[in-house]
């Protein structure tokens, strides 16, 4: 997979953010998902996810509508929130800083 598609973007950026969960809100062919990206691996909190776990849950045809960065490891009963509603774009841009 090439570092530039948006998943390999963001799973290098929980590497190298190891404290540090995204959850991604977005739309996949028309229906709403949401995508934990933890430690450089991901996986879907609404469909089912492929059993190798190298193969990244968000594929180029997602629409991202935005990004939360959550304090890892990940609880969903009680998920401690970083920071909130993040639009893709503003996410992409602090990637190139």
């Amino acid at each position: 997979m090439s570092d530039s598609t948006l998943a390999a973007q963001l799973e290098n950026y929980t590497l190298k953010h190891p404290a540090e969960v995204l959850l991604v809100h977005m739309q996949l062919e028309g229906e709403p998902d949401q995508v934990i990206i933890f430690r450089g691996f991901s996986s879907s909190l609404m469909r089912p996810t492929a059993f190798d776990p190298e193969v990244p849950m968000l594929p180029d045809t997602a629409v991202v509508s935005h990004i939360d960065r959550l304090q890892g490891p990940y609880q969903p009963q009680s998920p401690q929130y970083i920071e909130r509603d993040i639009t893709l774009e503003a996410f992409l841009d602090r990637l190139q800083d």
